[in-house]
Order: C-alpha cells, then sequence, then structure tokens
C-alpha cells in the first residue's frame, strides 16, 4: 500500500521531510516500472490500478511543493538576450 494513504486521525500531522519525499519517488519510479511492464504484456486492469496510486502520489508531492515556502526557482546568471541567442541544452551541453 501505498505511504500516501494515511489514516484520517494522523492527517495533518505527519511530519514532511526529505526521507518522506524520497520515499514517495522511490515508489513511484517503481510504480512506473510496473505500469510499463503491465502494459507490454496487456494486462489493463492493473495498469489502471497502479496509475492511480502513482497519480494520488504526484497529486501529493505537488501539494507539499505548492504549500512549501522555498519553492522559488533558482536565479539564472544570464541575460534574456543571451539565452535567446544560444542553441538549446543537449544531453546536458548547451551550444552556442
Amino acid at each position: 500500500m501505498s505511504i500516501v494513504f494515511v489514516p484520517k486521525k494522523l492527517r495533518g500531522k505527519a511530519k514532511i521531510n526529505q526521507e518522506t519525499i524520497q520515499r514517495l519517488l522511490d515508489e513511484n519510479d517503481q510504480l512506473i516500472r510496473c505500469i510499463t511492464e503491465y502494459q507490454q504484456k496487456g494486462r489493463a486492469v492493473e495498469c489502471v490500478q497502479y496509475q492511480q496510486i502513482l497519480h494520488r502520489n504526484i497529486v501529493y508531492l505537488a501539494t507539499i511543493a505548492d504549500a512549501s515556502p522555498d519553492n522559488t526557482p533558482p536565479a539564472s546568471n544570464s541575460t534574456p538576450n543571451e539565452t535567446s541567442t544560444s542553441t538549446p541544452a543537449v544531453n546536458g551541453h548547451r551550444g552556442t
């Protein structure tokens, strides 16, 4: 069962920390692998079940991110002209 399912009496009292978030991300990784495997085997019912759990986890993570006071994007050191004239990054490398 997904760790997102918290009993009603504990909702809102759980401490959100990096470990919890990482466990959810790891669980999502495993869910995606299961979904892919079941899709390849043509097992649609199982896919839907795992997709629902994955969706719930993603919504939960998005809610945490939205509520986080430290969600400002990192500052860019380049000017708008520099970014518009260079080519897009490919495999982590930016061309000019």
